[in-house]
């Protein structure tokens, strides 16, 4: 036992090299496994919001989910195993970017067991309950921390410039886009990509709080109130638009990043709807296109504050404008209350600056290739 102690702590024991970065190529494996397990979380939303009451905790879907763990897990712990056969110990086994996920494994498989315990002796989440559990907030945390080591890993790499291509940064794409899908999943009961058009179109029509239908519109429609819907709008613009902005800082976009994010950012709210309010989701994606063109347009980058903070409310501005124009081209017209559809654009731009103005007070100098920060 003591030799075998010796040896652990001979191998605990960092040899001091500098830390290096993974391929790109290990780094969009990563992602890919990544998403395998991003996606078996969205098979389990769409179980709970589809299917009769689940009384098990074991479940094709969890099987999909905890698979989907295990697989990128074990690709992480492989390239640490590679390094540490290199003869590399300690940190200088693990890759930039890397760190953070590592740690987070054992704690993701900790939150698990939690989760099953807790199920077996309290039952199974059926309501708003399922988003406050603390076994699942910890299996959230975890798992972001997870599906966003090829960001973390991009995010100082010496090939990766100011300007990168495309392929090179699609997976710290979508690496953060997965992880703000679990900040949409964890905040359903304020999501406005889970309404179908009509809801949307009638909620908007609704000229009091009460909910009472505008004069000669007929009984009162079944649809969430407004005052719902302008919440959700709120809260879903500022977790959408927020990875874009942490990302502008960083790197001048490549045309298609935000098409690729806001696409991958529809998949929850259409896996937990199956896919019932698929204009509404297209609506985003269609909204990535017009971020990504103006992005190309104002070229908003740390340096450049005024074309940044100009970029956030026209981004904002255009999402919100084609949730509601879609909206109320397939839900059946205009909402009654144009106060309502014309202020929410509105309201979403000032929301925009506000966020453009926290991520950037100042203009920033660009970052070193290399620092301290993106070696977790």
């Amino acid at each position: 036992m003591a030799s075998d102690a010796a040896g652990i702590r001979r191998f605990m024991a960092d040899t001091g090299e500098h830390r290096g970065w993974v391929s790109p190529r290990t780094d969009l494996v990563t992602a890919l496994l990544g998403i395998w397990f991003g996606i078996g979380l969205m098979i389990d939303a769409w179980a709970h919001g589809n299917l009769a009451e689940l009384e098990t905790f074991f479940t094709p879907w969890h099987a999909v989910f905890y698979s989907g763990f295990v697989v990128v897990s074990g690709w992480i712990i492989w390239q640490v195993w590679s390094n540490v056969r290199a003869g590399r110990q300690g940190l200088a086994a693990v890759p930039t970017g890397y760190l953070a996920g590592l740690v987070a494994i054992p704690a993701f498989a900790a939150f698990g067991f939690v989760d099953m315990m807790w199920r077996t002796v309290l039952g199974i989440e059926t309501t708003i309950d399922i988003f406050f559990s603390p076994s699942h907030l910890g299996l959230v945390v975890t798992m972001m921390l997870i599906i966003t080591t090829p960001l973390r890993s991009a995010w100082s790499a010496p090939d990766v410039g100011a300007r990168p291509s495309l392929g090179r940064l699609l997976p710290a794409l979508l690496g953060l886009a997965f992880a703000t899908t679990l900040v949409l999943l964890f905040l359903s009961y304020g999501d406005a990509l889970k309404y179908r058009p009509q809801a949307i179109v009638q909620a908007l029509s609704m000229a009091q709080d009460s909910g009472a239908a505008p004069q000669g519109a007929g009984p009162r429609p079944v649809a969430p109130p407004a005052d719902r819907v302008a919440v959700a709008m709120v809260v879903t613009n500022v977790v959408i638009l927020s990875p874009v902005l942490f990302l502008l800082r960083r790197w001048r976009l490549p045309f298609g990043s935000v098409t690729v994010m806001y696409t991958v950012m529809a998949l929850m709210p259409a896996a937990q709807t199956g896919f019932r309010n698929l204009p509404i989701l297209l609506s985003l994606v269609v909204a990535g296109l017009v971020s990504d063109l103006l992005i190309r347009r104002l070229r908003p980058s740390g340096e450049r504050r005024a074309a940044y903070w100009a970029f956030a409310g026209l981004s904002a501005f255009a999402t919100w404008s084609l949730y509601i124009g879609v909206a109320s081209a397939t839900g059946g017209g205009l909402p009654a209350v144009p106060e309502l559809w014309t202020g929410a654009p509105i309201v979403a731009v000032l929301i925009g600056l506000a966020l453009g103005t926290l991520f950037l007070p100042n203009a920033a100098a660009a970052e070193p290739v290399a620092s301290d920060a993106g070696r977790a």
